[in-house]
């Protein structure tokens, strides 16, 4: 690309969306920039956007400004299937997502994680641990800041560890990681992309581009992501709770990288079958990064857990409240009930991505769940599935609060209410974490 002869259109102004369009700018490029929204947050980023010299275009110019355009830049929450790209790409233009505009001007390499689950656990264990060795890194990507804002600042030396979601994976073509990570692909989003066999294939996306001085960090006990090891050339580490694999395993109570015993599981900071499998991946990484067993078992020691994923939050009269915000689909919210130790009431629902619960409350009937809060947008959904399964003890209410303050009523001294919706936030939050901080501070203020 050549940012000062390309004219730029930017759809959907996210914080990804906005931070390419500075970008752009910043280099003398010709931006336009388009949101459906027409809600004064948008309003007022589109104002922010335009007098830095870009131009705000409405719904009436967009589609007659695509014959203008050469390179259309998608946020990751528009789709690929939306009418603009598809209009886009019949007309011949470029389109491409803010991950992949970042790789294309990223100096420094990159380890790169996606999966349904544990890509931020994840993430943030890799960052720790390779900090912990002394080693410069960015923390970016789905996980807070996007990879296109760190790109100016960046000398060469440092690693980024970037999270990647399936929504950023759509729009990538070019990019190629030095370490690619997947931890998991269980249903979710099926909304956006419509059936499984979609869903493993964009998650299968980076995988893509690895060569053979690569790595290619895959899960064993996913047999989806096991058999994607077909799809690249790159060297594969394996990473495994119940098998001994080319990588990290487990086996009497100990973990392996490929036949040595480098660390006790009673000796992991936080526990859980999840973490677990997260400890494993960050230890394949750090091998293939060049790190010592030792060095890195001694930064996955160091590690204190993620907020948002099964945070402890307060005891409130006796009563434990669990922050687990970042659930977002049933997989992960069944890893948060099974690490729960006390009776507990379960806050679920959000955005409807169109998945059935049923499963999920089959299994929180053979629980530690003794009563369910259903809220949001799929509190309907999530009812129709527990009575289908004939659990009862679920109480329904639209707004969010007041599923809190249910929760604490149905709450006894020395039970949990875990936060856990197993939906997206988009309904009322702007994202997970804004949920997850409303619920901080809201049960915070039964101590005022």
């Amino acid at each position: 690309m050549y940012l000062k002869k390309d004219k730029f259109l930017v759809v959907g102004m996210s914080k990804s969306g906005t931070a390419c369009a500075e970008f752009l700018l910043k280099r003398g490029a010709v931006c336009y920039v388009y949101d459906d929204s027409d809600s004064p947050k948008i309003a007022e980023i589109c104002t922010g956007i335009q007098n830095c010299g870009g131009v705000w275009v409405g719904k009436k110019e967009v589609y007659d400004l695509l014959n203008e355009i050469d390179v259309l830049v998608l946020s990751p929450g528009v789709a690929i299937d939306h009418d603009l790209p598809i209009r886009a790409r019949k007309l011949g233009k470029r389109i491409i997502g803010e991950m992949e505009l970042a790789y294309n001007f990223c100096k420094s390499p990159i380890i790169a994680v996606t999966g349904t689950n544990g890509k931020t656990t994840t993430c943030t264990m890799i960052d720790s641990v390779l900090k912990n060795a002394d080693i410069s890194t960015v923390l970016c990507g789905n996980i807070g800041k996007p990879l296109i804002s760190t790109v100016d600042g960046l000398k060469g030396n440092e690693i980024m560890v970037v999270e990647a979601s399936s929504f950023q994976l759509e729009t990538a073509s070019a990019f190629t990681p030095h370490v690619a990570v997947i931890t998991n692909v269980t249903p979710d989003h099926l909304s956006r992309h419509y059936n499984m066999e979609n869903y493993v294939f964009v998650k299968s996306r980076i995988l893509a581009n690895l060569k053979e001085s690569e790595y290619a960090v895959l899960c064993y006990d996913d047999p989806l992501v096991q058999r994607l090891a077909e799809k690249t050339r790159a060297k594969i580490l394996y990473f495994s709770a119940k098998t001994q694999v080319n990588g990290s395993y487990v086996e009497d109570g100990k973990i392996y990288f490929k036949g040595e015993a480098v660390a006790k599981l009673d000796d992991l900071p936080i526990k859980g079958e999840h973490n677990i499998l997260n400890f494993l991946a960050t230890l394949c990484v750090a091998k293939a990064m060049g790190l010592s067993c030792d060095d890195a078992v001694d930064g996955i020691k160091q590690f204190k857990g993620v907020k948002h994923r099964i945070q402890h939050v307060a005891t409130v009269n006796g009563v434990e409240y669990v922050n687990d915000s970042k659930a977002t689909n049933i997989d992960a919210t069944c890893k948060a009930i099974d690490s729960m130790s006390r009776p507990t009431v379960l806050i679920l629902g959000g955005k409807d991505k169109g998945i059935a619960f049923d499963g999920m409350f089959e299994k929180i009937k053979n629980s530690r769940v003794k009563s369910v809060v259903v809220t949001g947008e799929s509190r309907y959904r999530l009812l129709d599935s527990a009575k289908k399964v004939e659990y009862g003890n679920v109480s329904m209410t639209e707004d969010f609060y007041r599923a809190i303050d249910l929760a604490r009523l149905l709450a006894s001294e020395g039970d949990c209410v875990l936060l856990s919706p197993s939906c997206s936030s988009f309904d009322k939050f702007n994202d997970f974490e804004h949920r997850g901080d409303e619920f901080i501070r809201y049960v915070e203020s039964f101590n005022g």
